[in-house]
């Protein structure tokens, strides 16, 4: 197993995320938000069309509020803890959960393979 360094939890401003391209794609496949000590890893995809990214501009992916990630594309809105859409055109539907492992030092790690997996 091949794990990526995305850097240390403290690089994320408390209530806010920000976009990663472990995999050296040319773009960011994967965001990360941070709320307190917690961090939630999602694919930078919305569900109700395959080839839409999230943000509006690099590391946007909440909405006014930092409540809820927000697809500028079609303004669903959806869940921080769980990705699941609260509002929008892919109600019911979820975003793809990205596991991450944070080390003992706050550093975010993810599994390369798992990323690759996204490649459309």
């Amino acid at each position: 197993m091949t794990k990526v360094c995305l850097g240390n939890i403290a690089d994320i401003i408390d209530g806010q995320a920000k976009g990663f391209d472990p995999a050296s794609c040319g773009q960011d496949s994967m965001f990360v938000v941070r709320k307190g000590s917690k961090v939630y890893a999602y694919r930078d995809i919305c569900p109700h069309y395959a080839s839409t990214s999230l943000p509006w501009k690099r590391h946007h992916y909440l909405d006014a509020s930092a409540n809820n990630i927000v697809c500028a594309a079609h303004g669903a809105l959806f869940a921080v803890h769980d990705g699941m859409c609260l509002r929008g055109p892919c109600v019911g539907q979820s975003l793809k959960t990205i596991e991450i492992e944070v080390g003992s030092n706050n550093e975010m790690w993810v599994d390369l393979k798992t990323i690759k997996e996204f490649k459309v």
